[in-house]
């Protein structure tokens, strides 16, 4: 392995170079850039960094350089930073220029003080972005990306004040040494692995329940989408091209770790100082407390690179549009259709035995919105499964095994409870100035369970109805007004919703397929687990290839495909105008592209039309004979 100590361990000592070596030319910053990118580009090199997502933050040596696959959840306001400043001693008024980018504390030797009115410095902006792990991100995910790793970290280089005290000198406009000695109560105090209890923070840090608040408020909430989620948040500091990532975006970053205690100490204790920037007063104490939270609960990243990602699946190639990366693909759909088979068998035991549930689902797991034609997203493909035994465990067991396949998912249980009590939409807190997370603040392609079969009798509240009519509007248009209470926000969105029901869903849906279970096991519970653990990990691993790369595809119709199509419509009318409809024609058409795309072909051929309206009619057919068994069940 080549030394990859200093880009790696000591990224500064890199900048400094090139900063020494291009200080009048304003090219030094976009030189940094390049060379980490040609060193991320070396064979494997990206698996030698450490991840945020994997190593608690005080096994990581600070100031080196991580990486962190994250979504923005919100977007700070920018700020200012003096990009280039310059040095003097008092004694011998010899000046030196450092840089001030990938900082959040100014670099001071021990004779030296900043000259603030040098004609040498340089105000630049940066944009924080508050960032969080990708929500319902799937356990087998996490696990590929630990197992890829090659980072070198260990327990004993955990994250003890001496460290800091390597990390910056003293900083001429603030005494750091008491906070030194703070430090040394704090070790290590805070898990950024979940949120953080104060009876724990107590047993861990002395001191260290102050730091998560000024005013000893309660814990930091660090604005999980997801109810009992785990992982760090982070404040991700970006200095290019901010303008191109958007919240709910999902990124991979690659920059300097900052968990210097002097943020912690600064923003929480020494408000009235004369340190701080008189601006920075005019904050509330709230929003104090959320832009700057604790170093050791919420570290920062300095980005030198970051790239929006197509997918968070480990088992392809980041970037499909690679030379290599497409080997890889036209290898996987060359046997292509083995694997459709076999996961068409699986999803039928799963779906007690039921095929053409099975083959829904499938279209309904590869389903993704492809283009907006005005406000209509196309390509949604909602699926209503009625028919599931209610209060049992089978809708949990079937989310449990779409955990398995897809790599961000979540259930929703919609209990009169959950309606009334939960946040569904985020909404703007104008006190701290930040968005406030909800369950429906989820990334493009997260499989989104709705599990109906729990609702009870009950009366739904202002929230409760807020809720449902947020989740309608999900679906129906695949989009979320988050609430900026004087004004509401479209945030539109790419979420996978399958619902569970007995009856046919109060929610709306594409289609609506309607179990038929061929076996009834004695034990469900085992009969489920047997499944999962009869499936070899590698079988496991070409079903998540194959739902992942499928959405991916490119798709087409030939003109001479749609005017034949156009015709057999037509021709269906004539023989009987009520029974099909152009909402019928359309929900055929998307049967017939995710039907085509599961077989591995990018064009519609008669032959898949031909089978997308078998499909169709079986599945009509199912219901028609369901409403005849119980009268008004549609």
């Amino acid at each position: 392995m080549p030394c990859v100590a200093d880009w790696l361990n000591n990224p500064f000592s890199i900048v400094q170079g090139i900063f020494a070596q291009n200080v009048p030319n304003s090219d030094w910053e976009k030189k940094v850039t390049e060379y980490f990118k040609e060193k991320l580009k070396e064979n494997n090199a990206t698996n030698w960094v450490p991840s945020l997502n994997d190593v608690p933050v005080h096994y990581l040596k600070p100031n080196s350089l991580v990486k962190f696959r994250c979504m923005v959840q919100d977007m700070f306001d920018p700020e200012f930073y003096m990009g280039v400043y310059e040095t003097v001693d008092p004694n011998t008024k010899a000046r030196v220029l450092h840089f001030g980018k990938y900082r959040d504390v100014a670099e001071c030797g021990p004779q030296q003080e900043i000259d603030l009115n040098s004609s040498q410095t340089v105000t630049l902006e940066r944009q924080t972005f508050y960032c969080v792990p990708v929500p319902g991100e799937s356990a087998w995910v996490k696990e590929a990306y630990i197992s890829a790793s090659q980072a070198r970290v260990s327990p004993s280089t955990s994250y003890t004040p001496s460290r800091h005290k390597r990390s910056y000198e003293e900083d001429e406009d603030m005494d750091l040494h008491p906070s030194k000695q703070k430090e040394q109560h704090m070790g290590s105090g805070g898990d950024i692995h979940g949120c953080v209890e104060p009876k724990r923070l107590e047993t861990e840090a002395s001191a260290g329940h102050h730091l998560i608040s000024p005013n000893c408020s309660p814990p930091l909430d660090l604005n999980f989408p997801l109810p009992g989620e785990k992982g760090p948040a982070c404040l991700v500091k970006v200095y290019e091209s901010w303008d191109s990532f958007k919240v709910n975006d999902i990124l991979e970053v690659y920059g300097i770790l900052s968990v210097d205690p002097v943020l912690s100490i600064v923003n929480n204790e020494e408000r009235d100082s004369s340190a701080l920037d008189p601006m920075e007063c005019m904050d509330t104490a709230e929003e104090q407390r959320v832009h700057s939270p604790p170093a050791s609960l919420v570290p920062r990243i300095h980005v030198i690179l970051a790239q929006k990602l197509q997918h968070i699946n480990p088992l392809l190639p980041a970037c499909l549009n690679e030379e290599e990366s497409k080997t890889f693909v036209s290898n996987f759909m060359s046997e292509l259709s083995p694997v459709r088979a076999e996961l068409l068998g699986f999803l039928t035991h799963a779906l007690l035995g039921d095929s053409l549930a099975a083959e829904y689902l499938i279209l309904h797991l590869i389903s993704t919105v492809y283009a907006r034609r005005d406000v209509l997203p196309l390509g949604k493909f909602t699926v209503n499964l009625s028919g599931c035994p209610r209060n049992s465990i089978f809708t949990e067991h079937i989310y449990r095994i779409i955990q398995q396949l897809v790599p961000a998912s979540y259930r929703l249980q919609m209990t009169i409870e959950n309606m009334n009590h939960s946040r569904f939409i985020p909404h703007k807190d104008y006190a701290a100035n930040r968005l406030v997370s909800g369950v429906l603040q989820l990334a493009s392609n997260t499989s989104l369970v709705v599990d109906e079969t729990q609702l009870e009798q009950g009366q739904l509240d202002t929230t409760g109805v807020h809720n449902v009519t947020a989740l309608g509007k999900l679906i129906t248009w695949q989009k979320v007004d988050y609430d900026f209470n004087y004004h509401q926000m479209e945030f539109p969105c790419n979420i996978n919703v399958l619902i569970t029901s007995e009856g046919r869903s109060l929610l709306p849906s594409d289609c609506q397929v309607h179990l038929q279970p061929q076996i009834i096991p004695p034990n469900m519970e085992e009969y489920m687990n047997s499944l999962l653990t009869a499936v070899l990990p590698s079988v496991l691993n070409k079903f998540r290839i194959y739902l992942s790369l499928l959405r991916l595809l490119d798709y087409s119709i030939s003109d001479e495909v749609t005017k034949a199509v156009e015709e057999d419509f037509v021709e269906m009318r004539k023989n009987d105008p009520e029974s099909i409809t152009a909402d019928d024609l359309h929900r055929t058409l998307l049967v017939a592209r995710f039907l085509s795309l599961s077989a591995g072909q990018t064009t519609l051929s008669r032959e898949r039309w031909l089978r997308a309206k078998q499909l169709e009619a079986l599945r009509k057919a199912r219901l028609q004979q369901q409403k005849c068994v119980n009268g008004n069940e549609l």
